[in-house]
């Protein structure tokens, strides 16, 4: 069959699922104000059937090799276990999962006996008060219990830790060591300007420069050439660990980008950076899926160049 791809060769190999738009934190650099509390109730837009339907139809076309399941939080979702056994179903083995962590410890077991094979989760702190300024709640224990349980049931595990200067800058080293001594890789992120950060994002922006400053005042580091694809650069360390930064911002990859996005309300985008929406939850024909999936191509761009929706709607 062939391949969908634009005008220079980009294709979507790659789906990540937004699978509901609330969250039980309010981070700073995803929310404006204290966020939405995780009990405030808002119905699931998309069943965990409808779900599977959706992304079989474009497994179908982009024949996909990885999912990865986001949110808001993806472990408020109710129907988890279900929906990662039947992405299994539809042939796709590589189904991977970005979390804030809280909930991780109680429900890791039951994510990987049903196949999840990876989880990114998201750390901006080790210490308590830093924790807070950055997720406006406390919960620090809770979220290292989770990074530990999902490493002890074998799953592929990595940290990723958004940076911003003023904030938590002065966390990069006791994470990057937590990491090493836990085996665990860890992913600095610099701060992307979505949602209400669009255009603002100067008094807090970390370049992966200073980064790299801070870590190698402390350890000698060695670049290695970023595999196609990738979000992140990694370096090794001269003591044999290893950990990633992804610089959208000052080091923009999205040149062999390979993502596509389904929303919440069954939308689709073909760029973080993009404002529209395409819907895919009425279109019954491969036409028609097909033309919907040419249209997200077309929003693919050389650079990031930010947008007004927030990471709570179309996924981290």
């Amino acid at each position: 069959m062939r391949t969908l791809t634009d005008h220079i060769g980009r294709s979507f190999k790659v789906l990540r699922v937004s699978l509901l738009d609330r969250c039980n934190f309010a981070c700073t650099y995803c929310v404006c104000e204290d966020g939405i509390p995780a009990a405030t109730p808002r119905p699931v837009v998309l069943s965990s059937d409808e779900l599977v339907d959706l992304i079989g139809r474009l497994h179908h076309l982009l024949h996909l090799q990885t999912i990865r399941l986001t949110g808001g939080e993806p472990l408020l979702y109710p129907d988890l276990p279900k929906l990662i056994k039947g992405i299994r179903q539809l042939g796709i083995r590589d189904i991977k999962m970005t979390t804030n962590g809280f909930l991780l410890a109680k429900k890791v077991a039951s994510l990987q006996e049903a196949g999840l094979r990876s989880i990114n989760v998201s750390l901006d702190a080790l210490s308590e008060s830093s924790f807070y300024r950055v997720t406006k709640r406390a919960g620090l224990k809770q979220v290292v219990e989770g990074i530990i349980a999902a490493q002890e049931t074998g799953l592929e595990v990595k940290i990723n830790t958004v940076i911003m200067a003023g904030e938590n800058d002065q966390e990069i080293l006791p994470l990057l060591n937590f990491a090493f001594r836990h085996g665990i890789k860890i992913r600095f992120l610099e701060l992307m300007g979505m949602g209400h950060l669009f255009g603002d994002t100067d008094s807090k922006f970390f370049p992966r420069q200073a980064i790299l400053e801070r870590i190698s005042s402390v350890y000698k580091i060695d670049e290695q050439a970023k595999k196609y694809g990738d979000t992140a650069t990694y370096w090794n360390t001269s003591c044999g660990h290893s950990f990633g930064i992804i610089a959208n911002e000052s080091h923009p990859f999205c040149a062999d980008c390979n993502r596509l996005r389904l929303d919440a309300q069954g939308n689709i985008y073909g760029c973080l950076s993009s404002n529209t929406p395409i819907p895919l939850r009425e279109i019954n024909s491969q036409k028609g899926l097909e033309a919907s999936l040419y249209a997200a191509l077309g929003q693919k761009q050389m650079q990031f160049s930010g947008s007004e929706i927030s990471m709570l709607t179309i996924g981290g």
